[in-house]
């Protein structure tokens, strides 16, 4: 695998704020950015861009990143073929791959595409997607006494877990962020208990009580060896019921990044992302990065 970070560059705001937020990732990582252009032939007589418009899209990218972060490295491709194959096929080979959404008008969300959808649900390559109007200045605490900049310290980063299906994947994956940044990481599990959970329990018993109890001890085992892995990295767990896409929703509006898992589904059709990671994606207000897991 060649250790860079790709993105998804069509020339939209949203692909230009991927491209920026891959960059300040590369900072952290100490990697390489890749920026890849896929041109998708259109049958006569659909007018087509010509290839110099195509080829001065790319290098301008390249060089206003460059420009921006000096140190560092980028380059750019131009493929052909259909968007999601090519980008599924260029995320074999990166360390992440960045994808551009535009933000929906007058709400707090992303508008996740069919190809940004399908290139979610068929790479195996941790996939983050920016929204347009993405900023630096976005992923830091806001700064007491003067405007929104990056020398506050790191907003926490948020991960959606399952406690009842954990993988390590998505775990390493968040705790590595949160360490890279310097800041918290935010653990939260919700889950709706079952509608019969309540019967039979004495007078004056919480039904949920004692649910609460075993599910935030569970949140705690599962979490006690990646604490003591990651000393460096503090650490706040959150076990609530409700539904899972709206606790991690409410708690990613003062984060910098949230974390989603997404099973690996072995199906010769079809692109399946999973509902709450469906949610997440149209809904957050921050980059979401979405890592496969089997």
């Amino acid at each position: 695998m060649s250790r860079s970070i790709t993105v998804g560059l069509d020339g939209s705001a949203e692909s230009r704020a991927a491209a920026d937020w891959a960059a300040r990732e590369a900072v952290l990582r100490e990697l390489p950015v890749r920026l890849v252009h896929v041109w998708e032939p259109v049958p006569e007589p659909m007018a087509a861009p010509p290839a110099g418009s195509r080829e001065d899209l790319v290098r301008e990218a390249a060089e206003t990143l460059r420009l921006a972060h000096p140190g560092v490295p980028v380059t750019a491709e131009q493929r052909t073929g259909t968007a999601v194959a090519e980008l599924v096929r260029a995320a074999r080979d990166a360390v992440l791959l960045v994808l551009g959404s535009r933000a929906l008008s007058g709400l707090r969300g992303f508008l996740v595409g069919s190809v940004g959808q399908a290139v979610i649900a068929r790479t195996t390559t941790p996939v983050v997607v920016v929204r347009a109007g993405e900023q630096a200045a976005d992923e830091h605490l806001p700064d007491p006494v003067g405007p929104p900049s990056t020398a506050t310290a790191y907003r926490p980063v948020v991960l959606g877990l399952d406690t009842d299906r954990p993988d390590g994947t998505p775990l390493a994956f968040a705790f590595e962020a949160a360490r890279l940044r310097g800041g918290a990481l935010h653990v939260v599990h919700g889950s709706a208990p079952a509608p019969y959970h309540g019967y039979g329990l004495d007078a004056g018993t919480h039904p949920y009580d004692d649910l609460a109890r075993r599910r935030a001890a569970r949140l705690g085992e599962v979490l006690r060896p990646w604490r003591e892995r990651y000393p460096g990295v503090e650490v706040v767990e959150t076990s609530r019921t409700g539904s899972p896409a709206d606790r991690l929703l409410d708690a990613a509006r003062d984060a910098s990044l949230l974390v989603v898992g997404r099973r690996v589904r072995h199906r010769p059709v079809g692109a399946h992302i999973g509902a709450v990671t469906h949610a997440v994606l149209h809904h957050a207000a921050v980059p979401v990065a979405v890592v496969a897991h089997e």
